[in-house]
């Protein structure tokens, strides 16, 4: 199925332009005013760089007790910004404040969110994509935009998750000059609503109160990757006025990225015992079951294009000193094509005469790991695979707003939105040619563990060594697959509490929340995938093929080859026809489990008391509260039974959690604050675990089911926080925070690699894959089991060189470390224990490191994050213990030069020294699965404010 795509005017940027045409005929008379009185406002635009909410009029600025104030600014103010918003707080809360007016610390949000302590990030295309918080993955981590949950999905590669069909936030969809603050809220309040058992991130973008006046920024950056080659744009503007002395206020935002990435490096898709898939031909020691070769040792080049679009707007009203409201619109727009380009050794992972079993191993060597590094094999069958994307995300939220005081003592709050994250994969296509039987294919990792030598046995630049034909089961030929899939995320929500000042040391809020949220997927597919059209007369592959090949890894053997033109392909096929062969539907057997929906309605009321008072001489503040919250949870979705059709069936359920929580500070001195958190916190299920159905995947070699439960319980935990923090001098602070996490309920993966005839399944989902029920399929079943503790401490160190002498008092450090420690009992479908290991997703060890200096005209800044490896998927497949990603030690580094008060030059660097991404599967055998890597990023930019 194929789209054509057209611009499309949303209300958002509808109500953007309307909102930025008002603000440009407001700046007209502003820019008349300013032109006289230029050198009297160079203070106040200095403060507004400062703060956002500063709200100070010239006169008073020039009052003599103000001569000796420092105005700090830029990183380093933004540093100061945050630590001021820790300290306020009841609970344990870590923040990131914008440097300036639109111009956040990280071009990425999650790359910025890695600097806070506990936070550590999942990449996907050389940037951020998801968070995890204490070692506890995307999906136990609920992220708030402008106050109202959201949810956004993209399509990523393989081998970082492929789409998002779960709840974990792609924190990739967004730019992050659209946003002002991130504030990550690691403890539980009454108040906060349910879902996360790591923590809340909360996104603000900016609103118009924030500034005083008019206020006009823009900036311009020009990038370039050094492996990609090419120069990417990226643009940002912001402008906001208030009128009727501040009590009507707009604001319109624009963020804009161009990039293209290439990604290139090795995989194989996992590692089989020798003995897998009938084994090789003959009795080789290659074929014991406990020495392991790469299932499809390959390399490969992917190429990512992307164009992201983010729009904010913002009204506030304040009619009277009680009443204020306010209205924010977000759009995002992230749209993406993406080719993955593969040179395959098929055999290795083929069941069948064909396959496996028909490979000669003609030398070989294994090392003390059981690895089987180095082999030369005759009868292989080689694929040359080209794949293309067609990608976007679509986000709307509309956000409303009201405060009222209905006396000094009792106030009233409402809030209402809507939120909507579109992901689209209109055009998902992969077509192979095929080499079979290859004589003399070598790969050799004895020289590198990560990137082998493979060469092939022939000319895999020779089109005339390629075939594109029709294959069988006990003759495989290539194939074209045609799978256009969506995913939608809707939430509605609203919510009304009061709070009642009942004395100077107590006040007491409660509330309710109801809020609606539906998950709809759907994917489409070609009836049998392995039907291809003969050649028209004439036509030879070298009409049909183009060549690839690596740019940044060289003596790999072969590093250019054909891959099938898939443009060229169309022309002559017309292979989105969607008519004839080229048909697709969701009705297709094999794909009927990724046609599915979850829907729920959660009702939640909550009663809290914060109080403010003295133990003797110690001050004391803090909050305990209850929060009731009831999920009514309904799943759709297809069953298989082994006779008869498959029916659209689905399953309701509902359930219910009492959380308390209480949160406690002391200023034991006026510098030194011990936090006390306990709290009951539960988080959904994943939403992918949910659906009644199975869907079966059938890639090349790769043979996977995977089925749902909706009867599944949350995850629920006790937590307890204790953190001790000396703020032992001005912009600067000395912290130890220790947590625990009882996990009382877990959602776990069962993974068994086995017959697809012993499940139970009816042959019929095989139709039109080329797998037959003899054939080895991993089988993934999420089951409940009890969970286990989860515990670790942060350390913060940071503050400002002031106290040593000249220009070395501009420097600063900011510094963190994280130990997490977990252990949980992972179990087998039968419930019989398994593996007892860390949780996925759990790095042991984290820091991140930023030295800066901050002058009144250059700033620049170094920055280090480090990840300790940590676990994918337990217990591992095809007969590995487990699965994970290893360590990683990126650097960034970013500059700035202030021509005037209102032009300044900015140079950006990110992953300085190229770090490759590496996936293995199996503890001891430490065996290759992905080893790619995306190359440097660098930025030049230029930023006006007025």
């Amino acid at each position: 199925m194929q789209f054509q795509r057209a611009t499309k005017k949303t209300p958002v940027t509808l109500l953007a332009a309307s909102i930025g045409l008002a603000l440009q005929m407001a700046a007209l008379s502003a820019l008349a005013q300013d032109a006289s009185t230029t050198n009297e406002t160079t203070a106040p635009a200095q403060a507004v760089a400062n703060e956002a909410v500063a709200n100070t009029a010239a006169p008073q600025r020039q009052d003599a007790t103000d001569l000796d104030a420092v105005v700090v600014t830029g990183f380093r103010g933004s540093l100061e910004k945050a630590l001021d918003k820790k300290r306020s707080e009841v609970g344990v809360v870590d923040a990131i404040v914008a440097e300036d007016i639109a111009d956040f610390p990280d071009l990425n949000l999650a790359e910025s969110l890695q600097r806070i302590p506990g936070v550590s990030i999942a990449r996907d295309a050389g940037e951020g994509r998801q968070i995890s918080v204490r070692g506890l993955d995307s999906q136990f981590t609920r992220v708030r935009i402008n106050g109202m949950e959201a949810l956004t999905t993209t399509g990523g590669t393989d081998s970082s998750g492929g789409a998002n069909r779960g709840r974990g936030f792609d924190f990739n969809v967004f730019a992050s000059e659209l946003f002002n603050s991130i504030t990550v809220r690691k403890t539980a309040s009454a108040d906060i609503e349910e879902g996360a058992l790591g923590a809340t991130v909360d996104l603000q973008t900016a609103r118009p109160f924030d500034y005083d006046g008019f206020t006009f920024v823009t900036g311009a950056q020009l990038g370039y990757n050094d492996l990609a080659g090419d120069l990417d744009p990226r643009a940002t503007m912001l402008m906001s006025n208030t009128w009727f002395d501040n009590k009507f206020g707009a604001l319109v935002s624009v963020a804009y990225t161009k990039r293209r990435l290439v990604e290139e490096g090795h995989s194989t898709v996992r590692w089989d015992p020798g003995n897998a898939n009938g084994g090789f031909s003959g009795t080789p020691a290659a074929e014991s079951a406990t020495v392991f070769h790469p299932r499809i040792p390959r390399y490969g080049v992917l190429e990512h294009e992307q164009e992201r679009l983010g729009v904010t707007a913002s009204l506030q009203f304040d009619p009277t000193d009680k009443t204020s409201m306010g209205l924010d619109v977000m759009y995002a727009d992230l749209d993406a094509t993406r080719t993955e380009n593969f040179l395959n050794g098929l055999s290795f992972s083929r069941a069948g005469a064909a396959g496996k079993p028909q490979t000669v191993v003609v030398d070989s060597a294994i090392d003390s790991r059981g690895n089987l590094v180095y082999g030369k094999f005759n009868n292989v069958d080689v694929r040359s695979e080209a794949r293309y994307d067609e990608l976007e995300t679509k986000f709307t939220q509309f956000n409303f707003y009201a405060d009222h005081e209905l006396t000094d003592d009792f106030s009233l709050n409402f809030e209402a939105g809507h939120a909507k994250s579109e992901f689209e994969n209109p055009i998902q296509t992969t077509i192979t040619i095929d080499k079979l039987n290859a004589q003399g294919y070598v790969y050799d990792y004895r020289g590198d563990n990560r990137l082998p030598v493979i060469t092939n046995g022939f000319d895999v630049n020779d089109p005339s060594q390629w075939s594109f034909v029709n294959g069988t089961t006990a003759v495989p030929g290539s194939e074209i697959r045609l799978r256009p899939q969506f995913a939608d995320n809707t939430i509605d929500n609203a919510q009304l509490g009061f709070t009642w000042q009942l004395s100077d040391g107590f006040s007491l809020k409660a509330g309710g929340q109801f809020k609606e949220y539906t998950f709809d997927t759907r994917e489409e597919r070609r009836v049998s995938e392995l039907i291809v059209p003969a050649l028209p007369a004439g036509t030879t592959l070298a009409n049909l093929t183009k060549q690839i090949g690596l740019e940044g890894i060289s003596g790999v053997g072969d590093n250019t080859w054909l891959i099938p033109d898939i443009d060229a392909l169309n022309r002559v096929f017309n292979i989105y026809s969607d008519q004839g062969i080229f048909a697709t539907s969701d009705r297709v057997a094999a794909v009927l489990g990724n046609n599915r929906s979850v829907e729920e309605r959660d009702q939640g009321f909550f009663i809290q008391g914060d109080f403010n008072t003295q133990l003797g001489s110690l001050p004391l503040s803090g909050n305990v509260g209850l929060r009731q919250v009831e999920t009514r949870q309904s799943s759709t979705g297809f069953s298989t039974p082994a006779s008869g059709p498959a029916q659209q069936i689905t399953v309701s359920r509902s359930y219910s959690d009492t959380l308390p929580s209480f949160n406690l500070v002391a200023d034991v001195t006026p510098d030194f604050l011990v936090r006390l958190a306990a709290a009951k916190v539960m988080a959904r299920p994943g939403l992918g675990n949910l659906t009644p159905g199975v869907t079966v995947n059938v890639s090349g070699g790769n043979r996977v089911v995977t089925g749902g439960n909706p009867m599944l319980d949350p995850f629920r935990a006790t937590t307890v926080d204790m953190s001790f923090e000396w703020y032992f001098a001005e912009e600067s602070l000395l912290a130890l925070g220790l947590f625990y996490k009882d996990i009382d309920s877990f959602v776990l993966t069962s993974r068994e690699t086995r017959p697809y005839s012993t499940s139970g399944l009816p042959e019929s989902l095989l139709i039109g894959t080329g797998a037959t029920a003899s054939d080895d399929f991993q089988f993934n079943v999420p089951i409940n089991s009890k969970g286990g503790p989860l515990k670790g401490l942060e350390f913060t160190y940071q503050q400002p060189f002031v106290f040593l002498p000249g220009f070395w008092s501009d420097f600063g450090v900011q510094l963190n470390y994280t130990y997490v420690d977990s252990k949980i009992q992972y179990v087998t479908s039968t419930g019989a224990p398994s593996l007892r290991t860390d949780l996925t997703g759990l790095s042991k060890n984290a820091y991140n490191a930023t030295l800066y200096y901050e002058g009144d005209k250059f700033s620049a800044r170094v920055s280090a994050a480090y990840r300790d490896d940590y676990l994918t998927t337990v217990p591992g497949r095809n007969g590995n213990d487990v699965e994970g990603t290893a360590e990683t030690l990126t650097f960034d580094m970013s500059a700035s030069y202030k021509i005037n008060d209102h032009f300044e030059l900015t140079l950006e660097g990110l992953n300085l020294t190229d770090e490759f991404q590496d996936q293995w599967v199996d503890s001891v055998g430490d065996r290759a699965s992905v080893y790619h890597h995306t190359g440097r990023q660098y930025f030049l930019g230029a930023r006006y404010k007025f």
